[in-house]
């Protein structure tokens, strides 16, 4: 009985919300490929949740078959002149086709529509995540702490630099910050990266430069990550914490501003792995997004929202890198297509996405590896 508890609890508190945050990311990203494919006169084929052998599915008056197949780990839209839901055309039968129905596949149709098509995927991935952050600032408003300090920690980088309780943070290398939360984002992904404080002192400013510390922090669901840690806090008094409520238009504008952060963030840390200042453990795969789904969601829908927001902009910019296979790897051969005036052949083209495809594997082998040496870590430290 314990055993199929154990069993019921990873299905209902894991399994089913990870499954629900990814089918809502891959509905809105396959119905931006979907809509701007129709909005451009090219016909579609299928619109699938998942892979593999379909479970249920319907036709509609469009000739489209829309269905839920067994393996619900992505979906794709296949359009028709495709040889597979990977886009790739199928030569063979374009061959055999009409001028007017040539017209109506991806691959006849004006490379604007095909660039349109392929880019609205990603594009709807960042409009979903700003509307869910509209939703919840204006359900639930934003909260808010102003950038002063009320504690400096002993042997910080704060504390270092002669930070002291009563400072009003005012920017970091030229960027302005308002809240508290500016300053966590910022100095998070610059670990043991010199920055320059810009506080204020008794009606004084002063420039104050300082080394984020590398820390490992542990969140209270017991995950762990690496960060850059300056060594400060605030309180109520000296923050005046606050829930910031916005009407719709300023949800929305709040939301592109939070969109955004996610943005930026991600292409620090991407920068940092590349310059050796933090460690590529923290990539995630989709064992670690189900952890993260069920542990949200013993927070309430709004934490979980959040998720689906922030994995919402991560699928999106994912999608854009140049890369083979991903919707930035063709967006790569249309621009090349528009400078030469002719597409690449064939050939060369099947051997791009042979690599692509290899390039994707070997990064979600990584990241599952991550996800399992996590898992075991967990196991091993409660262990001990």
């Amino acid at each position: 009985m314990t055993y199929l508890a154990d069993l019921l609890h990873l299905f209902v508190g894991y399994i089913v919300p990870f499954l629900l945050v990814l089918t809502l990311l891959v509905f809105v990203h396959e119905m931006g490929h979907y809509l701007v494919g129709r909005w451009s006169g090219i016909k579609i084929v299928a619109f699938s949740i998942g892979f593999g052998p379909e479970l249920v599915g319907f036709n509609d008056r469009h000739g489209t078959r829309w269905k839920f197949c067994a393996i619900p780990l992505g979906g794709y839209v296949k359009f028709y002149g495709d040889e597979d839901a990977a886009s790739t055309p199928d030569y063979q039968k374009l061959e055999g086709l009409s001028a007017e129905e040539r017209v109506r596949t991806f691959l006849g149709a004006a490379l604007w529509k095909r660039a349109a098509t392929v880019a609205a995927g990603p594009i709807a991935n960042f409009i979903l995540a700003i509307v869910i952050y509209a939703l919840l600032f204006s359900t639930y408003g934003k909260p808010i702490a102003d950038p002063v300090v009320s504690e400096v920690k002993a042997g910080s980088a704060a504390a270092e630099s002669g930070i002291r309780p009563g400072d009003l943070l005012v920017s970091i290398d030229g960027s302005t910050v308002t809240t508290f939360d500016d300053v966590r984002r910022y100095v998070g992904v610059r670990p043991e990266m010199p920055i320059v404080v810009e506080i204020r002192r008794d009606g004084q400013l002063l420039q104050v430069p300082m080394v984020p510390k590398r820390t490992e922090i542990t969140d209270q669901f017991g995950n762990k990550m690496e960060m850059g840690i300056i060594g400060i806090l605030t309180n109520q008094e000296s923050g005046n914490f606050r829930l910031q409520s916005f009407g719709p238009l300023e949800a929305i504008g709040q939301g592109a501003v939070e969109s955004w952060h996610i943005v930026t963030g991600t292409f620090a840390y991407i920068g940092n792995l590349v310059t050796g200042h933090m460690k590529a453990d923290q990539l995630g795969g989709p064992i670690r997004v189900a952890q993260a789904s069920g542990q949200m969601a013993t927070l309430g829908i709004a934490a979980v929202l959040q998720l689906a927001a922030v994995l919402s902009v991560s699928i999106g910019l994912l999608n854009l890198m140049p890369v083979p296979v991903l919707d930035g790897g063709h967006l790569m051969f249309y621009a090349i297509e528009a400078v030469r005036g002719r597409p690449l052949g064939p050939s060369a083209q099947d051997i791009a996405f042979r690599i692509g495809f290899a390039m994707v594997l070997m990064l979600m082998v990584f990241a599952t590896w991550n996800d399992i040496s996590s898992l075991v870590g967990r196991m091993s430290g409660s262990v001990g």
